[in-house]
């Protein structure tokens, strides 16, 4: 056949030429490859016509399918459509499609794996003890075959070591560890045929237990429980009667028979380990137990004390099922048989009026000179029946008691049942325990100290009365310490009343008459609970005993304008200015006139305190805001750069003076300002900040992160930057930024605040929340933190969120923040409240 012979389609002889060659091929092959045949063959030595058998075969693989099927395809012309519809569809039958073997493998568990090693490695070691030769170390000889073979002879080997550890050879006593056999079954769950193996081992194990030693009761309730976890509870009764048989004086194993049999049968049991073991508490309180009529409790428990008088579990029990009258009899009878029971005692007493209960209290004193609970109770009773006066007589002499009887207590725990009084509401208890035992421990020159500290931990125990008592106590030694005063003055603002508060700063101070805060203090606590006459009774003594004390002064001018009377204020700051000549009262005297709409005179009183104090950077920045109100521009600026030149350190005065240039819009002059303001202040991070500010207004956004980029720089650290650079950033880039910030000022409440803004805009709503009150926790003085919380429970939350927001920073009262501070400093905002400035700083804030 030649090649030009490729391209003719081959007809049936040619066809059948083909299968014959293949057929000679294919008989070729297995000659060739026979063990006798010969050992290869040359091409040249088959048959000619075998040359273009190859190509025979192809052409007959790949031509003769489609000549045969050209026939039947010239046929699907005459197909209807019905019968189009009717052929049947056989789907995708290519090898990709074919679904393989699967073939699953379970792995084996890692404990069975880990206990076949183990007995393999014992049964290695056991062979190698018991006999002087062993397997032979060859290497790779041995397989891992013979490894899984030694496993069956390794759990029969472990079994016997097991079951010799269990009985001694020679004395014949067994080793059993009780409470790990009752652990083990407890433990024990029938969920597959190895554990049904494991039950297996267990009952072969305690059958050679209670055989070896029958006398041995936790045996016997072994084996009952395992029958009784493997489903067969009519063996385990079984085995737990033959263990009442053999252990009759045990009463566990009775009790474990007992719980066994239903409640008729257990009643019969209990009778028999009664008549057994006459004297178990247990038995008696199990067969009070199983009775469900009360009456037949009782009868089962006045038996039972006949038995056993001296059981104070039986007493107990008995007593818990009758009324009041029957129960203090039976008590009466309960002090006699158990008298170091002080459980008995104190029931007693409580169930006795209050003469019956002083003369058990009394008697039980007697028994128990030891015990500080029948003390404390006699002093509690005093208390209930109003007898304060002999409660502090009472607890002396428990503790001169006590030492008596070597009975060591230590101070902390007097403190603790000082608390515990306290939680009883029995204050008066709690003081006295706290007067007599305050010096237990206590060094002379550590008094003040160890008693203000234990105040401390006692609020933090929520013990307000044992705090009180203990401040107490350190005022009455050190009456003159005013830090001790502001410590109980603390105390009574959060936990008392106004009058309690009122009466200790009365007395704080006549003991400190030259303490300012403590005058300020009363007279505050006056005004706020609207005794206006009595602010000033205060602030009157108040100068009398410091005559030239600023905040005095101020405080009264301040009370004054509040109430409206300007004309005595003005005068009050006449007298000041004469008196107390300080820059704060020329400031408070600016202010006053700013207030009261007479800039004018505002402006001639500032010009006269800057010439009196030029050092005062607050003055020469008051001097330029009256200059402003007057829109007196160049005035100001004036004043500014005067105040600059004598406070060149001052970054408040450079920082108003460089606002003043932005806000006229002259870019150049704020810029070289702040310059200017840098290089005599090169680390102030707020002057960086406002360089940042100034050029993202006039320069664009390269400019201002090419300084942003200096200032983190300059100060890595900084707060303030890193907050802004996180806001200030562009969207892609503000996840970055709060992930630095974060990484350099983790718990600073702006950069918390710049971050829980990201969240906010980001509509992560409960995160936002977290976080802003995250910024509220880290510093409550920050007004821009409860103005942010504020504005976004505004945004978000209901009125109840947004009122608590606001009760929370009234009792805060922030004094600082960015935002917050220029508010409350602001012309007009003297009488504000606290809730007014928040909400007055919240609406500055961005929505996001």
């Amino acid at each position: 056949m030649q090649y030009s012979q490729l391209a003719v389609v081959p007809t049936a002889p040619q066809s059948a030429g083909l299968v014959t060659n293949v057929i000679a091929l294919v008989r070729l092959r297995r000659h060739c490859m026979a063990p006798d045949g010969p050992s290869g063959f040359l091409p040249d030595q088959l048959d000619p016509n075998l040359t273009f058998l190859c190509a025979d075969i192809v052409l007959f693989l790949l031509v003769a399918p489609c000549a045969a099927m050209q026939d039947l395809k010239r046929q699907l012309g005459s197909l209807s459509e019905s019968d189009w519809d009717a052929i049947p569809e056989i789907g995708d039958r290519s090898l990709r499609f074919k679904k393989q073997e699967e073939r699953s493998f379970m792995p084996a568990p890692d404990m069975l794996l880990e206990k076949a090693r183990q007995e393999v490695e014992m049964s290695k070691s056991i062979d190698t003890a018991s006999s002087s030769g062993g397997r032979s170390s060859s290497g790779t000889a041995s397989s891992v075959v013979g490894d899984l073979s030694s496993i069956g002879e390794g759990k029969g080997t472990v079994l016997g070591l097991k079951l010799d550890t269990v009985s001694d050879s020679v004395s014949g006593q067994t080793n059993v560890n009780a409470k790990g056999y009752l652990t083990d079954l407890n433990s024990l769950k029938i969920t597959s045929d190895a554990e049904v193996g494991d039950i297996k081992k267990a009952r072969a194990l305690l059958t050679s237990v209670v055989q070896t030693n029958p006398k041995h009761a936790p045996g016997w309730i072994a084996a009952a429980r395992l029958e009784e976890m493997a489903g067969k509870l009519a063996a385990a009764r079984k085995l737990a009667e033959k263990g009442c048989k053999h252990c009759p004086g045990s009463e566990d194993v009775w009790l474990e028979w007992a719980r066994l049999e239903s409640t008729e049968n257990a009643k019969g049991i209990i009778a028999r380990a009664i008549a057994a073991v006459p004297h178990s508490v247990k038995v008696w309180l199990h067969a009070a137990a199983i009775e469900s009529d009360v009456s037949a409790k009782r009868r089962v428990l006045r038996r039972a004390l006949e038995r056993v008088p001296n059981s104070v579990k039986l007493w107990r029990a008995a007593i818990e099922l009758e009324d009041a009258n029957d129960a203090r009899i039976m008590l009466s009878r309960a002090v006699e048989c158990v008298p170091r029971s002080v459980e008995m005692w104190l029931a007693l007493a409580r169930l006795e009026s209050y003469d019956n209960a002083k003369k058990v209290l009394n008697k039980a004193r007697e028994t128990l000179p030891g015990n500080l609970e029948i003390w404390l109770t006699a002093a509690k009773l005093e208390e209930a029946n109003g007898k304060a006066d002999t409660i502090g007589i009472i607890v002396d002499r428990a503790i001169k008691s006590l030492t008596a009887q070597h009975v060591s207590i230590e101070r902390e725990d007097w403190l603790r049942e000082a608390e515990t009084a306290e939680r009883e509401e029995y204050t008066l208890v709690c003081q006295a325990i706290v007067r007599a035992s305050a010096m237990i421990g206590v060094e002379e020159p550590d008094r003040k100290k160890t008693w203000t500290d234990d105040a401390d931990v006692a609020l933090e125990h929520g013990a307000v009365e044992t705090a009180r008592a203990l401040l107490s106590l350190a005022l009455t030694a050190f009456p003159g310490k005013k830090s001790v005063w502001l410590r109980a003055a603390q105390l009574e603002r959060k936990h008392g009343t106004s009058a309690q508060l009122q009466e200790l700063l009365a007395k704080a101070v006549k003991y400190c008459p030259k303490e300012e805060v403590l005058w300020l203090m009363a007279a505050k606590d006056k005004w706020t609970s609207g005794d206006v006459a009595g602010a000033r009774t205060v602030l009157q003594d108040a100068f009398a005993a410091n005559s030239d004390s600023e905040e005095i002064w101020v405080a009264a001018v301040k009370l004054e304008f509040e109430e409206g009377e300007i004309e005595h204020a003005r005068a009050l700051l006449v007298r000041a200015r004469e008196r107390a000549d300080t820059p704060r009262i020329w400031m408070k005297s600016v202010h006053l006139e700013r207030e009261v709409g007479n800039p004018e005179m505002a402006l001639s009183l500032v010009q006269e305190a800057v010439q009196k104090y030029p050092d005062f950077e607050k003055l020469w920045m008051q001097y330029a805001q009256v200059a402003k109100d007057l829109a007196k521009i160049e005035m100001a600026r004036k004043a500014l750069f005067d105040g600059v030149k004598r406070n060149a350190k001052s970054v408040a005065m450079w920082l108003a003076l460089a606002r003043l240039e932005a806000d006229a819009q002259n870019a150049t002059k704020a810029r070289s300002v702040l310059e200017m303001a840098r290089s005599k202040n090169p680390t102030s991070d707020l002057l960086w900040r406002e360089s940042y500010r100034v050029e993202l207004k006039f320069g664009g956004a390269k400019a201002a992160d090419a300084v942003m980029a200096r200032a983190l720089q300059k100060c890595p650290n900084s707060p303030v930057l890193w907050a802004e650079a996180v806001v200030t950033a562009p969207r892609p880039q503000q996840k970055t930024k709060s992930v630095d910030a974060l990484k350099r000022c983790e718990n600073d409440p702006r950069v918390v605040i710049a971050v829980a803004q990201l969240f906010w805009s980001e509509r992560k709503l409960d995160k936002a929340r977290r976080w802003l009150e995250r910024a509220v926790a880290l510093d409550a003085d920050n007004g821009d933190s409860w103005a942010a919380l504020l504005r976004f429970e505004h945004a978000h939350g209901d009125e109840a969120k947004v009122a608590g927001v606001e009760e929370r920073c009234a009792k805060a009262e922030p004094r600082h923040g960015e935002l917050w501070a220029p508010e409350r400093k602001a012309v007009g905002a003297a009488k504000l409240s606290t809730v007014e400035i928040l909400r007055r700083t919240a609406a500055k804030i961005d929505a996001r």
